[in-house]
């Protein structure tokens, strides 16, 4: 799919950004698009790494953004992955709306995050803030979470879970998006996300497999 053909879809200020980087969308972008993205429908994509998740998220969350729907939540398991993200995206966007990066540990309500359009944090910094009632939250219209395959994580599980279900229940209409490269169980996932399955197994560069031994690589053929 050229991207062009997103061009009546998108704000126009982020169909401009899109197309002054890429010129085609990779296979699994093309399937979120059909599936409903762009209609706000719930999505779990399950792809290689580098395969295209990551601009799935932002044509959801910049699009809720820019038609004025609401906030954009974009959860990661990890810190140092958060302040990647930020810094992505501030780059690209810090132009058009307010992002922000919240990881601390200090459990507070953070009210000021109520002044920002696009928020990164972890699930457990997304776990203080619906403890405190922070009332910001029911503006939010987009909930992405990256690694959505840590729902089997003993760690990180539980909480995971728990705010999947709370968010669900607080905010009815969000539309939610699930990024994951690996999943055992995607479609029993998918039905209790309420979500479109989205699996492709497109990915940049050739994986093979092989044998190392003795400085040398016997690859499968």
């Amino acid at each position: 799919m050229n991207v062009t053909e997103l061009k009546d879809k998108l704000p126009q200020q982020l169909y401009t950004i899109v197309a002054s980087n890429i010129a085609e969308l990779r296979p699994a972008q093309v399937k979120s698009v059909k599936a409903g993205l762009l209609e706000e429908k719930n999505l779990l994509v399950c792809t290689p790494t580098a395969s295209g998740k990551t601009l799935i998220a932002e044509l959801a969350a910049l699009s809720a953004i820019l038609n004025g729907k609401g906030k954009a939540i974009y959860i990661v398991p990890l810190k140092a992955l958060a302040a990647e993200k930020y810094k992505d995206f501030k780059q690209r966007y810090g132009n058009l709306i307010k992002i922000a990066i919240s990881t601390g540990d200090l459990d507070s309500s953070d009210s000021y995050l109520a002044n920002y359009d696009l928020l990164f944090m972890t699930s457990e910094k997304l776990d203080s803030l619906l403890r405190h009632h922070t009332p910001w939250i029911k503006s939010v219209k987009v909930v992405v979470i990256d690694e959505i395959h840590l729902l089997n994580d003993p760690g990180r599980g539980p909480t995971l879970e728990i705010l999947i279900t709370i968010l669900k229940q607080l905010l009815p209409q969000m539309q939610l998006i699930g990024l994951s490269a690996t999943i055992g169980n995607s479609e029993e996932l998918a039905e209790w996300l309420n979500a479109k399955l989205i699996i492709d197994s497109w990915r940049p560069v050739t994986l093979h497999q092989g044998i190392y031994l003795d400085d040398k690589i016997e690859f499968k053929k």
